[in-house]
């Protein structure tokens, strides 16, 4: 198993209380990635009267009853009369230097940019405290760091960033336009310099174990397609439960689920729950079926630490 390292300074959660996925297609490093955003949603027209709630993570889910909850991620829906402005994004990226290479320091912009107004000024919302989640894998998933460019005055937002071996590397952007739902960018990078060796993951590999800490993955059903299920992270310290987590930005955990191919991704956050662990529940589900990474961060003693899992998704004919 993979022991990822992590810039402590950098991490943040991601998005809302439950889920977000999203299929990507590859672009260079000066190109970008469009992720629609969905129009009117089913329901929309039948409003008169009443009041439109709607998926946070998953905005063409939506409901004129209130306190129902998404199929795909099993969040709560939200009042949101006007579900989408209607309006597509993508990320430009432009790095410094363009030529990345190991051990150099870099700085990464990122520019949001209405599609057809590309001119215009994309202001973003907060979400968990930031307005862009940058993680970064290494292609073979092997790797996993979490970074947050910030607003700069030239309108873009930066981050500096080095990588630690050369090699092709992957860039996940989480934002979401102000009035708009949740974005996805994605840009596929070649870093110059000595290269990480790959890791080929293939068998389920649902227990991580590090600096004392051991964690457990586990589903309330069988890991196939189409559908919600449970998923539980139970975590203990020198073989104890841990029942004082730290909230990560508002949440006991948080989840990054990348497919094999890093085309589809998810991120996952934990439900409600009374306690501080050692379980934490979340909701997800997989459109399709393949070998997925997942990569868990919590807060325990003052520090973010991070865990990672294997597991396979079959389609319900295969199980």
């Amino acid at each position: 198993m993979s022991r990822l390292p992590l810039s402590l300074l950098a991490l943040a959660g991601l998005l809302a209380t439950t889920g977000c996925s999203s299929d990507s297609t590859s672009s260079s490093a000066t190109d970008t990635v469009t992720t629609p955003t969905n129009g009117p949603a089913a329901g929309t027209a039948d409003h008169a009267g009443g009041h439109i709630y709607a998926c946070p993570m998953h905005p063409e889910v939506t409901s004129t009853k209130e306190g129902e909850k998404c199929p795909k991620c099993g969040m709560k829906l939200e009042h949101n009369d006007q579900v989408s402005n209607g309006k597509t994004y993508d990320m430009k990226l432009v790095p410094t230097p363009m030529q990345l290479t190991a051990g150099q320091p870099a700085t990464l912009a990122f520019t949001p940019r209405e599609t057809g107004n590309e001119a215009a000024p994309v202001p973003l919302a907060v979400v968990h405290e930031k307005k862009i989640h940058l993680i970064i894998v290494s292609k073979d998933l092997g790797q996993f760091y979490h970074e947050h460019p910030e607003y700069t005055a030239d309108g873009d937002y930066k981050v500096q960033y080095t990588f630690p071996k050369g090699g092709e590397y992957v860039l996940f952007q989480d934002y979401t336009p102000t009035g708009a739902g949740h974005q996805l960018g994605r840009q596929p990078i070649t870093v110059k310099g000595a290269a990480y060796a790959p890791m080929k993951f293939k068998n389920d590999d649902m227990q991580w174990s590090q600096d004392g800490y051991q964690a457990t993955l586990s589903f309330d059903k069988a890991l196939t397609t189409g559908q919600l299920l449970g998923m539980k992270i139970t975590i203990s310290k020198d073989g104890q439960p841990v029942t004082n987590l730290d909230n990560y930005l508002g949440a006991l955990g948080h989840v990054v689920v990348i497919s094999e191919d890093t085309e589809s991704y998810l991120h996952v956050h934990p439900n409600d729950q009374a306690d501080k662990g050692p379980s934490i529940g979340f909701n997800t589900n997989f459109e399709k079926p393949g070998l997925y990474r997942v990569f868990l961060q919590f807060n325990h003693g003052g520090q973010i630490h991070t865990g990672d899992f294997t597991i396979n998704v079959k389609s319900p004919a295969a199980s």
